[in-house]
């Protein structure tokens, strides 16, 4: 599946970024769509895959969370260089030129990444053809584990919440605050999430996964609620609540993939089969329901709050964008922190779940199963 989404990656990111000069309004939309559909559709056929044999390398629970911080710092140097291939863009003179070199570029690094990190990728033969249902059995297998339904429910929602900075943040700068410098916004928010992810990997020892996300839901929902007070010339205000935000958000970074991780282990504690791929692509689909919600969401309010692109906008529709902008993350942010109250599958548990694995020398014989368990913990 990797090998196969490797090449489409990257000629549909070419198409996306440089549509034909003689398309028409109508056609442009048509070949976005479709270049869209076809690089989701791609992108999910390497990233379920690619989640699966990350949360195959290692069962520890404290080095999951090492993983997932180290790959999370890892993905903000291409965030970093995205960003920057942005500003150089704005810059130059011919922007459809520029567009098209710069996803040439970037299609043929993405799709030889792919394909040579993929070649040499190692996976696991033990965890090979232990699954034996079929995929809605499987699917629901996954929402009937109360710790998997309560972390995709907190994920979902926190999701809905945070999409809104994508969507909003360039809306937000150029019409309530008036600031140019999108793209610095963008970096301050992401700088912190480099920086502190040691950190997370390190405290998450002390307090453990579940209350150190926690601590981070509520820091980011003070952080994108304080924006609700900017206005034109708050520059200072709107970079210290960025930065916060980030800070906030790199712990939602990097845990929830982690204990993803850890119920993947209960999982096979109850039924005795490994479901990675069927945990990453509900995750996934998950992502893509609340940004697609998210976006209708925000595109309703502009559309009856009387927005209009590139003039002054009235009183209400900078009030819709600063309340879109501040307000909905940061009540999704605290239901999600509330919510996480009531996950209970901590390291003890985790740690005698593995044990009775380890016990039982799992086979891995296609069709075989390992004793069913009544799952004690819940």
């Amino acid at each position: 599946w990797m090998f196969f989404a490797a090449v489409p990656m990257g000629l549909a990111l070419v198409g996306i970024w440089s549509p034909p000069e003689w398309l028409d309004e109508f056609q442009l939309i048509i070949w976005l769509a479709v270049g869209l559909l076809i690089y989701e559709t791609v992108q999910t056929a390497y990233f379920v895959p690619h989640g699966s044999l990350g949360v195959e390398l290692t069962f520890d629970y404290h080095e999951r969370t090492r993983l997932y911080g180290l790959s999370h710092m890892i993905g903000i140097f291409g965030v970093a260089a995205g960003l920057y291939s942005l500003e150089l863009m704005y810059d130059s003179d011919d922007k459809r030129q520029f567009a098209f070199f710069l996803s040439i570029f970037a299609g043929v690094a993405i799709s030889s990444i792919v394909l040579v990190t993929t070649y040499y990728l190692p996976e696991r033969e033990e965890s090979q053809g232990r699954a034996t249902k079929g995929p809605y059995s499987t699917f629901f297998d996954v929402l009937k584990n109360p710790h998997a339904r309560l972390l995709l429910i907190v994920y979902g929602i926190e999701t809905f919440g945070g999409a809104t900075l994508g969507l909003l943040a360039v809306y937000a700068a150029q019409y309530v605050v008036k600031m140019d410098d999108f793209v610095l916004i963008l970096i301050i928010y992401q700088l912190p999430q480099f920086v502190f992810a040691p950190l997370w990997i390190k405290l998450s020892r002390v307090t453990g996964k579940r209350n150190l996300w926690i601590a981070g839901t509520v820091i980011s929902a003070l952080s994108f609620g304080s924006l609700v007070f900017a206005g034109p010339g708050d520059d200072l205000w709107v970079y210290t609540c960025c930065f916060f935000a980030g800070v906030g958000g790199g712990t939602g970074a990097v845990l929830p993939s982690a204990m993803q991780a850890d119920i993947v282990d209960y999982d096979e504690y109850t039924t005795g089969e490994r479901k990675e791929g069927a945990y990453l692509s509900v995750w996934n689909l998950i992502r893509k329901i609340s940004g697609s919600v998210t976006a209708f969401v925000v595109g309703l309010v502009l559309q009856f709050s009387g927005f209009e692109p590139n003039v002054e906008q009235n009183a209400a529709t900078q009030d819709a964008i600063r309340y879109l902008l501040a307000l909905m993350p940061a009540g999704c942010y605290l239901i999600g922190a509330v919510l996480l109250l009531k996950y209970t599958f901590n390291e003890q548990e985790h740690r005698a779940v593995r044990a009775e694995l380890d016990r039982l020398r799992l086979p891995s014989k296609p069709g075989s199963r390992a004793p069913h368990h009544s799952g004690r913990f819940q």
